[in-house]
Order: C-alpha cells, then sequence, then structure tokens
C-alpha cells in the first residue's frame, strides 16, 4: 500500500470536512477557556495552572488568560494554596460545572450527529480506527519521551 498517495487523499478529505465545519464547536473545546474548564471538570479537583498549561501544551501566558476569562464569567475560583503559598490552586463553581456539562452534552449530540452520517457498521469502524490511532501515537508519544530522557541522562550524567 503507498501510504503517501493515502495520506494525500486523507488531507483533501479533511480540508474539504474543514470547509463544512460540521464539528466547529468540538474544535473549540480543544483549546482555550473552553479546554480549560473542560479539563477542570473532567480532573474533578483543585488544578495548579502550571498542569493546565502542560496539558494543552501552551504558555503560561496564555492559561493565564484563559483564566482570567473563566473567573470573570464566575465559572472558576483562584485561591493560594495554604500548604505552600506560592501556589495558586483553580477550582469549578457550581456554574462552571453546569457550563462545563452543557458544552459536554452539546459535543456528545454533534459528535452522534456526525456518526449517525456514517451509518452503524461505518461509525463503529471510524471509532474503533480512531481509537487505535490515539492508542499508537500515545505509545509513540512516551516512547519519544523514553528516548529523549535516556538522551538527555547520558548527555548530563550526574556526578
Amino acid at each position: 500500500m503507498d501510504y503517501l498517495v493515502l495520506a494525500s487523499e486523507f488531507m483533501k478529505n479533511m480540508l474539504e470536512l474543514n470547509r463544512v465545519r460540521p464539528h466547529k464547536s468540538l474544535d473549540a473545546a480543544m483549546q482555550g477557556e473552553l479546554f480549560v474548564l473542560l479539563y477542570l471538570a473532567e480532573r474533578n479537583t483543585e488544578i495548579l495552572p502550571g498542569e493546565i498549561s502542560a496539558e494543552m501544551n501552551v504558555s503560561s501566558a496564555r492559561v493565564a488568560q484563559s483564566l482570567n476569562g473563566l473567573e470573570k464569567k464566575g465559572w472558576i475560583t483562584r485561591k493560594i494554596d495554604a500548604a505552600d503559598r506560592r501556589r495558586i490552586l483553580v477550582n469549578l463553581t457550581p456554574a462552571g460545572l453546569e457550563e462545563a456539562q452543557a458544552h459536554t452534552r452539546h459535543m456528545i449530540e454533534t459528535t452522534a450527529d456526525m456518526l449517525a452520517l456514517l451509518g452503524e457498521d461505518d461509525a463503529r469502524e471510524y471509532v474503533r480506527i480512531i481509537g487505535k490511532l490515539a492508542q499508537q501515537t500515545r505509545q509513540q508519544a512516551r516512547q519519544q519521551m523514553s528516548k529523549s530522557i535516556i538522551t538527555d541522562s547520558a548527555q548530563n550524567p550526574i556526578a
């Protein structure tokens, strides 16, 4: 199989799908304030801004901007950690949790509508394939991180 040809066809199809944008609300959930809101709801505990930054792979300034917006809307609170006053803990308010749950319901409904376009068999196969791809890329990322750690420790041995 020529994976380059298949990849080219895939990219053309993704560009076409992007033009139609039935998944626009799903894209929004993967960035900015909404990502932070959904991440906090999923974790269901107090979070350090640095954890959010690492999860989103964005700067602490970008996370601070998102947190400011969420705080103005009354969806999060920030407080100083009693155990370490240098740390700020972020938590959802009840209104923030309600908003996160509403967005989650909307994303699931939108995804269900898109999957219904495929029909039952293709929808199941698509979800299976995406799951396999996610699992493989996670494993590949772990292997890359392990190689990086090994390389760094070999270059900078502890004396």
